[in-house]
């Protein structure tokens, strides 16, 4: 995989040694110390390095290697094209063409960027490879590059709808490999999951206050897929259902909402009960207090400034003097003589 790689036949004693060589089936290299592999014709040779000694003897030593090749591709796509309903299980596939070796490979699933389990989870298999046929379908101990795909099963709620659903292949390099094994993942599919209604009591309690003289709406919201039918009714017996989202109530009573889909259906009912509305109450009876704490007030200022403010008088003899004060009368100017009382 990647760059091409070798390995290296050497002597470990020259002693009586008289040559060596790289055999590789049926093919002898003599005084070749280097070995590469040929992946366009032979995915799978037995290479072994062989030293031939003056006597005649020869010693073998086979090399052990396995050559990986990433795929050419990974596609994902549903194995069944019906409706897919939430709380059944959907089947994934996940198409993996030319790698090699397939047993070092590891599917991984994903739901958006997280990673899921599947529910079922079943080996990888060769494609094009009958079901019904005696050989096993695995692949195995198959060196060479070829084209599988891994089955799943997931259980389906409604977060799967129009998510974006990818397998992920990941071929494992071994201990003496690199930390980080290659991938390749494949595009992003998604579809449709169709789900029961489910009504949103948050905008719709089971029980509503109503006022005298202003009329309550009633808002009946539902999440379902797909998108639900929403239905009002009133009364308990022999009830007439109206379609419609909102509905304006002036009396109280018992309304029911009705949410409807292909795959199922939520019923709500409220309770809409009669409330006094105290605050034009509230609002006399402050003004009310108000007006008689004034007039509480006013009263006590009043015997207030009489008893400080104002003075008693009384006009004994009354002559024209200039020393005492003075009193208008019809515009002209009179003296009168006062005596202080107190």
């Amino acid at each position: 995989m990647g760059e091409s790689q070798n390995a290296t036949c050497m002597f470990t004693s020259t002693r009586n040694a008289r040559t060596i060589a790289w055999a590789g089936g049926p093919v002898l290299h003599h005084n070749e110390t280097t070995w590469t592999p040929d992946t366009q014709t032979d995915w799978d040779p037995s290479p072994h390095c062989a030293v031939f000694f003056q006597n005649q003897m020869i010693c073998k030593k086979p090399l052990n290697f396995i050559l990986y090749k990433m795929p050419d591709s990974i596609t994902i796509r549903p194995v069944n094209k019906s409706i897919f309903l939430e709380g059944k299980l959907c089947q994934l596939r996940c198409d993996i063409t030319n790698v090699a070796p397939a047993q070092s490979l590891i599917v991984r699933w994903y739901h958006g960027n997280r990673t899921i389990e599947p529910s079922v989870r079943e080996p990888l298999r060769l494609v094009d490879c009958p079901q019904d046929s005696n050989t096993s379908c695995e692949p195995g101990a198959i060196r060479t590059p070829v084209n599988v795909f891994a089955s799943a099963g997931f259980l389906l709620n409604r977060t799967h709808h129009e998510a974006a659903l990818s397998c992920e292949a990941i071929l494992e390099l071994g201990p003496l490999g690199p930390r980080l094994s290659p991938t390749v993942i494949s595009r992003a599919v998604s579809f449709s999951v169709h789900y029961k209604p489910v009504i949103n009591t948050t905008k719709l309690p089971r029980v509503v206050p109503l006022f005298r003289g202003y009329p309550e709406e009633l808002v009946c919201e539902a999440d379902g897929q797909p998108p639900p039918v929403i239905y009002w009714s009133s009364g308990v017996e022999n009830p007439s259902w109206e379609s419609r989202d909102n509905i304006t109530v002036f009396k109280a009573g018992r309304y029911t909402c009705k949410a409807v889909n292909d795959v199922a259906s939520d019923v709500h009912t409220v309770e809409v009960v009669p409330k006094e509305d105290y605050l034009p109450l509230i609002a006399g009876f402050v003004a009310a207090t108000v007006v008689v704490i004034s007039a509480i007030f006013l009263f006590i200022y009043s015997i207030y400034y009489k008893n400080t403010k104002m003075r008693r008088y009384s006009l004994k003899n009354p002559k024209l003097s200039g020393h005492n004060a003075n009193v208008a009368h019809n515009g002209w100017d009179l003296q009168f003589p006062m005596t202080k009382l107190s």
